[in-house]
């Protein structure tokens, strides 16, 4: 991606807030008429509208119109890869369906996962193939997608078993070497990447722990009573699919191939192919049904498969609990988070071309009077990024280089920097709805942004960790001079 800061000394502070504060009026104003249902299209628009206001504040500062679109056509160019593997989620979730990976993932784990150690245990699956992949959303389309199953069909509430699913995938994205948020982070600070996870490690680990115990509390506080029997549970899903351990052999293959640090597109297409041989193996008549004919052909087959991978796919049962379960929208169900990520990268592309995220960043770091407020305007500046920019890869970029020298000034060590994006950068993007990250989170787990945001525990505590340490000094490294006497 494109990393460079566009500044414009004629646009103030105020100008720059203008379509920071109108975007998160009409926002608010448009979540309140249409409720649940503003994603579906009209919280898009809203964001068309902020970047009109933005584009008309830019056109103020004499910032040329086409500047505008050049920047707009940079931010899109940047988000091909997450639209590619969001729509090979689609895919990949149509045709885990349908062969019966994810049902089996539930029926096995409904007979391990009691409720009452589920969300700790949902919160350590999930850290440990984060850790595993390096990508929280590698996580959530494999795992996180059998764990909302799973927990479900337990009675426990979508919401928290996302916040679990999220809060694992992201301690795990923040600590492994293979992240390209954990490797973006020191690249800007000026540290190197194994510095970087020692440092960070000394404030996610507390947060882990306290994390840890608040899901703890969470899962016996949970009525789970009024949940069906798990035996019909498990007797209704086997009378859909036919239950193999075999079917696992399709995830490890993908959570393997990441491991060896294949890309996750490929990872997810090898998957997605991997799945639709073994649906024709091991559940033939879904495929057939799926194609909407009567007898099994090769023609059949392959129409029955590029349903289930492209168009929603719904498989019959009688069972209320499991009917959500048994649906899937394949790749069409991405598109409205595709949408979405598209008008928000128009916003952030217009408001990095007017200069106002420069300004902003600019803004918080001069009212940084103190080590504390430096740490602050630091945090802030990645929320004020991860809000504005709706990228959590600017939200690293801009503040990383815009506070560089000002942590070398007050002698503060380079990790110091580098933890703090992290910290506030990386883990706050996936609280935002119309950032990259929430919208693909939304989407793959199919919980809203609101409904998960309050237990995504990890993830907005990890800033108050950061400022926690820096305001009672724990562990705020110094520069060592390298000069010798």
């Amino acid at each position: 991606m494109d990393n460079k800061i566009n500044r414009n000394k004629e646009l103030s502070i105020w100008e720059a807030l203008i379509p920071v504060l109108a975007l998160v009026g009409m926002l608010g104003y448009n979540v309140y008429i249409f409720g649940d249902d503003a994603l579906s299209g009209s919280n898009q628009f809203i964001l068309l509208m902020g970047a009109a206001v933005a584009a008309i504040v830019g056109i103020l500062n004499k910032v040329s119109f086409q500047k505008m679109i050049d920047e707009v056509a940079e931010n899109i160019k940047s988000t091909a890869g997450a639209i590619l593997i969001l729509l090979m989620v689609g895919a990949l979730a149509g045709t885990w369906l349908v062969s019966g990976i994810i049902p089996s993932m539930i029926y096995y784990g409904l007979q391990v996962l009691s409720p009452g150690i589920f969300l700790p245990a949902t919160l350590i699956i999930c850290s440990v193939i984060s850790i595993a992949t390096g990508s929280s959303w590698t996580t959530s389309a494999t795992v996180g997608i059998a764990l909302i199953g799973i927990g479900g069909t337990l009675g426990f509430p979508l919401g928290m078993v996302a916040g679990a699913v999220i809060s694992g995938a992201y301690f795990g994205d923040k600590l492994s070497p293979m992240s390209d948020t954990t490797n973006l982070a020191p690249a800007m600070a000026g540290t190197d990447l194994f510095t970087h996870i020692k440092y960070m490690s000394l404030t996610t680990v507390p947060t882990y722990i306290i994390t840890f115990i608040i899901f703890i509390v969470l899962g016996f506080t949970v009525d789970t009573t009024g949940v069906a029997d798990s035996s019909a549970l498990l007797a209704d899903i086997q009378k859909a699919f036919h239950i193999t351990p075999l079917l696992f052999l399709v995830p490890v293959v993908v959570i393997g191939l990441i491991v060896k640090k294949t890309e996750p597109l490929i990872a997810l297409f090898i998957g997605t192919l991997l799945a639709a041989v073994f649906a024709l193996i091991f559940q033939p008549e879904i495929v057939l049904m799926l194609s909407g004919e009567k007898t099994m052909s090769f023609a059949n087959a392959y129409k029955g498969i590029l349903n289930a991978i492209t168009i929603e796919s719904v498989i019959p049962t009688e069972n209320e609990n499991l009917a959500d379960l048994f649906k899937s929208g394949g790749m069409q169900k991405m598109l409205g988070t595709i949408w979405l990520i598209l008008c928000a990268m128009v916003f952030g592309g217009i408001m990095d071309a007017i200069g106002a995220l420069a300004r902003i960043s600019q803004t918080l770091l001069s009212m940084a009077k103190s080590t504390f407020g430096l740490f602050a305007s630091t945090v802030g500046s990645c929320l004020a990024l991860n809000i504005s920019a709706s990228d959590q890869y600017l939200a690293i970029v801009v503040p990383g280089k815009m506070f560089k020298k000002a942590y070398e000034d007050k002698g503060l060590a380079p990790e110091n920097l580098s933890r703090t994006l992290e910290d506030s950068g990386t883990v706050t993007s996936v609280l935002i709805p119309w950032n990259t990250c929430g919208a693909y989170q939304s989407g793959t787990l199919g919980v809203d942004t609101f409904d998960y945001l309050p237990y995504a525990i990890f993830n907005y505590l990890s800033p108050l960790m950061t400022l926690t340490f820096a305001a009672f000094n724990i562990k705020i490294r110094q520069l060592v001079s390298t000069i010798k006497e």
